[in-house]
């Protein structure tokens, strides 16, 4: 999984074409068709055993081996069973990519002990390193570069939108879609159901090579979480990301997967990967066609203020109506224009207010004056104008009318030419002048807040979070770690009650006050210790796992008694709970009770807060309400970890909880925020104890006095893989200075953006032009938060931090590193303060930073140096690196190999140029 050798798809000099052929329903001669009506400028080849001598004019040899050079991009359009073979050949013969068209139903079948025909075209793929996209993809369409490698039934014209899909029939919708409206792509690509090149390599290579406005995703599964969510977080953070998801509901999932534990509804662990990506999430194939007719025509927003002009207030209240209810924001006039609007009497249902009602007797020049009143405002970003036809103002004239003073608009512009028959012609005009336009109001209000739902996602992914008032300890991971490993010597998947209660509280969650006993005579006694009325629980092997309900869980069968008053009652619990497990579930071991005093009063409410583990994703943080009716109220929400305040805040504010809790507490900051801090506790105990496979804690009880952990469960299983790597608490470590300060080298994270912010106002005007090669006097919330929160499968950033005397910290220094996403080469860059050199803290950093890219096998680390920066290069030749005048840049670039590559086409991209 890589971008390795992907330019071949996207930029190839030369073709063939394996199975093509005149017959009428050749896939190989329509590919031919689709070149050579595309434009394309290099060389094409057909190959076809057949020993044809042209196909559609295009020069044709009889096997791989017969072709007069090794072309860029091999199209395979030949029955699948003879793919894996082809595949072979083709990477023999040098060919790096392979583009397979042809597909069938029994791809997974294995036949005659030789393994199934995926199987075998992986390992054909691997003995030589080509890279294949396919099967069953649809193809490949560059417009900008004249390249068409597809069966698409109609040409593309060139865009600023890339599309690519899981789905070769949802493309060719897509094609035909954009044909009828003159939208053009940059990049369209379907996957199929490919064994090799998956959507995030090609997500990360069009981020990386291609200047595309927006990427539209379809997606139908996702095989590798973190690989996925690294490239489009990447993605997310320079253009516009926007995805589909088909397979939302049981009936039409078909990845077989487990169901996840604890959560209804898979989809909505979609939802929460998609906002936590950046991605804006579109519901259906309408809402698909109507992005991409936005995207593809409108400017970006500035912010989210929509403006209405229509010639009645009906179908203006309509689009009123969907704004409101999606969450968008209605512009308000300034005064001049309210004014107006007024005095020439433009508005006849609510003058000088937004909507702008021009009445039913509205001209088409009426039109246009208001429009470019609206326009002008300040407090406006977009217009929307919505229009039924009249005598007095058919739609074709005021379409047109419009179209010709388009140019004296000064916002983004949107149309709802409502009915069909008159409507159709003015929808027409303002497709063939690139005007967005859409069937109703609803619809191009929603298209409008693809636009909105983009900009509060990237101020979401530019929020920095608050510091975190507590942190947990190692002396807490190496007792709950000691536990788990305990349990798994023992053979156990889960923890007893009291093993989890032990977890809980080494990282600071509150438990109830428990007694833990096996025995009637140790139940009576231990009744004396605790107060009021008790409950008592059974922990058998049935019912020690989390997020598993009884239908009935107050009954004596759930394993749970309630309000015994005395000792005796306690005693005689112990023998009814344990016979009836006894009577009811023979196969399960007792292994111990639990007593606790009931938990009652104090205005509590019933919370429910854990991890679980979903079989795409990883671990996940859940939220809702508690108790046994935790499953009818549907409350529960997901999150992906790490958290850190404001995105646990986030997961809260998704709840039913949240707003029983604002509507009913009389300190609701607080006990939000307590529930902040405990959300955030339990995504760094999934981090630390990555065996931990769920953990629930139902009922979690809030009240005047706190929470309280009432009831729990754990259960283990294999180390987790994250979907977004967590925080690497591992590579924290204290070293001594030459000044004798202790500092702590650790990697960067989120909530230190003050410290940031603090050590850049001590950076002398010189150091931030060595490193930002321009001066830099502030950082804006955007460079605050690109510099705070990183992806630390692609980045790292250490900082060198010293604790104050009179509390708190103070940054240093720091060194930064940005991947390339094969893993090839890292760049780095490095600042200390002005004031702190000499103390060895470059050299400190530096050498931290270059174990730790040799450890995760990157193979070159470079770095670019002005040439008047001499203290920087002299520290760069005393590490060893190569120093080399870059001419073209005016600037010193400083190499040095890491480790040493493992394959020709690492070799090959090492001995190229830097990207």
């Amino acid at each position: 999984m890589s971008t390795r050798f992907l330019h071949h798809f996207f930029e190839p000099c030369t073709i063939a074409v394996v199975g093509a052929s005149e017959k009428p329903h050749s896939m190989g001669g329509l590919v031919i068709r689709n070149l050579q009506e595309g434009g394309f400028r290099g060389e094409l080849w057909a190959v076809n055993p057949k020993g044809y001598d042209a196909v559609y004019g295009v020069p044709c040899v009889t096997g791989v081996g017969r072709l007069p050079q090794v072309p860029d991009l091999a199209v395979i359009c030949a029955p699948v069973i003879r793919v894996p073979r082809l595949i072979g050949e083709l990477g023999r013969f040098g060919v790096r990519a392979a583009l397979v068209l042809s597909g069938g139903a029994h791809l997974d079948d294995e036949r005659d002990g030789k393994g199934s025909i995926r199987g075998r075209m992986l390992t054909a793929a691997r003995e030589s390193g080509i890279r294949v996209l396919g099967p069953e993809c649809m193809g490949l369409i560059v417009p900008g570069r004249h390249l068409n490698a597809s069966y698409a039934s109609q040409p593309i014209g060139r865009g600023r939108v890339a599309y690519l899909g899981q789905s070769g029939m949802l493309g060719n919708a897509m094609i035909d879609w954009a044909a009828g409206r003159g939208i053009g792509f940059s990049h369209l690509v379907t996957v199929g159901d490919s064994v090799d090149v998956l959507l995030p390599d090609l997500i990360d290579y069009l981020n990386q090579y291609a200047p595309t406005q927006a990427l539209l995703l379809h997606l139908e599964r996702i095989l590798d979480a973190q690989h996925f969510m690294t490239a489009v977080r990447e993605a997310s953070r320079h253009r516009l990301v926007l995805a589909i998801k088909s397979g939302r509901t049981a009936a039409s999932d078909i990845s077989n997967l487990p169901p996840t534990p604890g959560v209804a509804n898979r989809d909505q662990v979609f939802d929460a990967a998609f906002a936590r990506a950046g991605v804006v999430r579109v519901d259906d194939s309408d809402e698909l066609f109507d992005a991409l007719e936005t995207l593809s025509r409108m400017r970006p927003l500035k912010r989210d203020r929509l403006a209405v002009v229509s010639n009645g207030l009906g179908p203006a209240m309509l689009a009123i109506d969907k704004l409101i209810s999606a969450g968008g924001r209605l512009a308000s006039f300034s005064e001049a224009t309210r004014d107006a609007l007024c005095r020439d009497d433009v508005d006849v249902s609510k003058p000088g207010e937004n909507p702008v009602d021009l009445g039913g007797n509205a001209t088409p020049e009426r039109f246009v004056e208001a429009i470019e009143l609206v326009a002008a405002d300040p407090g406006v970003d977009a217009v929307l104008v919505v229009h039924a036809p009249t005598r007095l103002a058919p739609s074709g004239e005021t379409a047109r009318a419009v179209i010709e003073a388009r140019k004296r608009f000064r916002r983004n512009l949107l149309t709802s030419w409502m009915g069909l028959e008159e409507a159709l012609t003015a929808r027409h005009a303002c497709n063939e002048a690139g005007i967005p336009t859409y069937i109703s109001p609803e619809k191009a209000v929603k298209a409008f807040m693809h636009m909105v739902d983009y900009q509060r996602v990237q101020a979401l992914l530019q929020e920095t979070p608050p510091s975190l008032p507590f942190a947990t300890t190692s002396e807490s991971r190496a007792a709950s770690r000691a536990l788990i490993d305990e349990a798994k010597a023992a053979g156990r998947e889960c923890l007893d009650h009291s093993e989890t209660a032990r977890v809980l509280e080494a990282y600071g969650i509150p438990v109830a006050t428990s007694r833990y006993v096996t025995t009637p005579e140790q139940a009576a006694e231990a009744a004396g210790e605790l107060e009021g009325p008790l409950a008592l629980k059974v922990v058998h092997d049935g019912n020690c796992r989390p997020f598993r309900y009884r239908q009935h869980p107050h009954k004596l069968s759930a394993g749970l008694l309630q309000d015994l008053e005395d000792a005796e009652r306690v005693a005689d619990g112990i023998r009814r709970l344990g016979d009836k497990v006894a009577e009811k579930f023979p196969e399960f071991r007792v292994r111990e009770y639990c007593l606790q005093s009931m938990q009652r009063g104090k205005h509590s409410m019933q919370l429910c807060a854990g991890i679980t583990r979903d079989p795409v994703f990883g671990p996940l943080i859940v939220f809702g309400i508690g108790g046994y009716k935790v499953n009818i109220l549907a409350d529960r929400q997901v999150a992906l970890p790490p958290l850190n305040m404001s995105l646990a805040a986030d997961l809260v504010d998704r709840t039913h909880a949240a707003r029983l809790i604002r509507e009913h507490s009389r300190h609701p900051s607080r006990d939000l925020e307590r529930i902040g801090e405990l959300l955030v506790t339990l995504s760094q105990i999934a981090t630390d104890l990555t065996e931990l496979r769920g953990l629930e804690l139902n009922p979690l009880v809030l009240n005047r006095d706190g929470m309280l952990a009432v009831d729990f469960a754990m259960d283990l299983g294999t180390p987790a893989r994250f979907a977004i790597m967590p925080y690497p608490e591992e590579l924290r470590e204290w070293v001594t200075l030459n000044n004798g300060w202790e500092v702590e080298v650790r990697p960067i994270r989120a909530e230190d953006a003050p410290l940031i912010e603090g050590f850049h106002r001590q950076l002398s005007e010189e150091s931030i032009r060595f490193r930002y090669f321009h001066n830099k006097a502030d950082l804006s919330q955007r460079d605050l938060s690109m510099l705070s929160h990183i992806n630390y499968d692609r980045q790292m950033a250490f900082i060198a931090e010293h604790p104050l005397a009179q509390g708190g910290k103070e940054m240093l220094g720091v060194v930064r590193v940005w991947n390339d996403p094969d893993n090839i080469r890292t760049e780095f860059s490095i600042i200390v303060r002005d004031d702190l050199h000499g103390l060895g803290i470059g050299s400190l950093l530096m050498d931290k930073m270059i174990r730790y890219c040799r450890s995760v096998g990157t193979l070159e680390m470079i770095g670019k140096i002005m040439i008047d920066n001499q203290p920087m290069r002299a520290l760069m030749k005393q590490l060893g690196f190569t120093l080399r005048f870059n001419m073209e840049e005016q600037v010193v670039d400083a190499v040095l190999r890491l480790n040493e590559p493992a394959s020709d086409w690492q070799r090959h991209r090492l001995d190229s140029l830097p990207d």
